[in-house]
């Protein structure tokens, strides 16, 4: 019966055949099941040492900042058109003076590459062959040099010590590299109370208790497929990107301190916009008056961000503050990130006053769960978001979803209270 079938499988034709085998990979299944981006998520859950999917998933303290990322889409209800002609939709978007074909890019994450075997080069070649901005955080083991060769349009995300020849030299370092845009870490002075981290066995230094080491053990293909193959390539680990000539390992003490630097100051993001050439961009804003000093310091953009929950957990969402920040904002581009997980979250984001979106902890799932391959169908499943939504919303660029757009989310008055 076995030979039968391989018969009937030899006179499929090509295309055909390798679509069967296709199906044969147990990547190629989980794909297939990821409808939304919330899938990747599920799907990394499974494969991934709790320690390790707690390190992405995980928000500071309560979580509440992390939670309310989401929540805030829900204050917002959007009004469609109709009868309007939506058949040129496009979402290209220009930025920086280049041309994207979203209103949305990848955001960096720290330690990526623990999560997911060479999960900045993957995301970095996914990103360019969908035409989208990609960033690489500082705190990655993958040296900067190495993706932009990727991806020669990556961006770079500093945690920049206030050392001016530390910064001279930093700058130097990621100029030489070819990044055109530099965008500066500011809401990390310190390391944030990251309890639910330290709960599920995760800390950096990473320290290989028996409980981390158990975990690793009974999730075989990530201990075989990540850290055993980034041992193979690349040693033991070490963040590379702090410092222009500086590399600490992730098992060493230093990787704890060395991130934060609670004496940096407006003064040091003067010297950086002194002294860089490209496009500068400051992320975590969330206050109009630190947009207002931006501008006049001449930066060329903020990321209104609350670090993904990841900092401060009272901090209040980006959306909640994207209003204030665009009037301040004047020529500056506004971008935004933290828990955009659909195509009409981005578009509420436009609509709200920002020009992009960043998007983070999907496509690391989604990584995790496929390599670049996973991180393709993640861009596609959110891109094909947007462009259902521009038509239901009767618009043909993204650009155009303006304020008219949105209602505040109905809330019925409480027993007792005056209609």
């Amino acid at each position: 019966m076995a030979g039968r079938e391989d018969e009937d499988v030899d006179r499929l034709p090509e295309r055909s055949q390798r679509a069967l085998e296709r199906l044969k990979d147990p990547r190629e299944h989980a794909l297939a099941s990821a409808l939304d981006l919330d899938d990747f998520a599920r799907l990394a859950k499974a494969r991934l040492p709790k320690a390790v999917y707690g390190y992405v998933a995980n928000g500071a303290e309560a979580m509440v900042a992390r939670d309310n990322n989401r929540s805030a889409f829900q204050h917002w209800r959007m009004v469609t058109r109709v009868l309007r002609d939506v058949s040129a939709r496009s979402q290209e978007t220009t930025l920086f003076g280049k041309r994207y074909a979203a209103p949305f890019g990848i955001a960096p994450m720290g330690a990526s590459a623990v999560v997911a075997y060479d999960a900045d080069n993957a995301m970095a070649r996914a990103a360019r062959e969908a035409g989208i901005p990609f960033a690489l955080s500082a705190n990655s083991i993958t040296p900067l040099e190495e993706v932009a060769k990727t991806n020669p349009d990556s961006w770079f995300a500093a945690y920049q010590s206030p050392d001016p020849s530390k910064i001279e030299r930093m700058l130097g370092r990621v100029e030489r590299a070819g990044y055109e845009v530099y965008m500066l870490t500011v809401d990390v002075p310190v390391g944030s109370n990251r309890v639910n981290d330290k709960r599920a066995g995760y800390s950096m230094p990473l320290r290989p208790t028996p409980r981390l080491t158990l975990d690793g053990l009974t999730h075989p293909r990530w201990l075989a497929g990540t850290f055993g193959r980034t041992i193979l390539k690349r040693g033991v680990p070490e963040i590379s990107n702090l410092e222009a000539d500086h590399r600490v390992g992730i098992f060493s003490r230093e990787v704890a301190v060395i991130a934060g630097h609670d004496d940096f100051g407006w003064r040091e993001a003067e010297l950086i916009r002194k002294l860089w050439p490209g496009k500068f961009v400051i992320k975590g804003v969330l206050s109009a008056e630190d947009a207002r000093i931006a501008r006049e310091l001449g930066a060329d953009g903020v990321v209104v961000s609350n670090h993904g929950g990841r900092q401060l957990d009272a901090a209040v969402s980006p959306l909640e503050v994207l209003p204030e920040v665009r009037r301040e904002a004047g020529g500056m581009a506004v971008l935004c990130d933290s828990g955009f997980r659909h195509g009409t979250d981005v578009l509420k984001a436009l609509a709200l006053g920002a020009d992009f979106v960043m998007v983070g902890r999907p496509f690391l799932f989604a990584a995790a769960v496929a390599g670049e391959a996973g991180v393709q169908r993640a861009i596609g499943i959110l891109s094909k978001e947007i462009d259902i939504d521009l038509a239901l919303l009767g618009v043909n660029e993204a650009r155009e979803v303006g304020p008219e757009a949105l209602r505040e989310a109905f809330t019925p008055p409480r027993m007792g209270e005056p209609a």
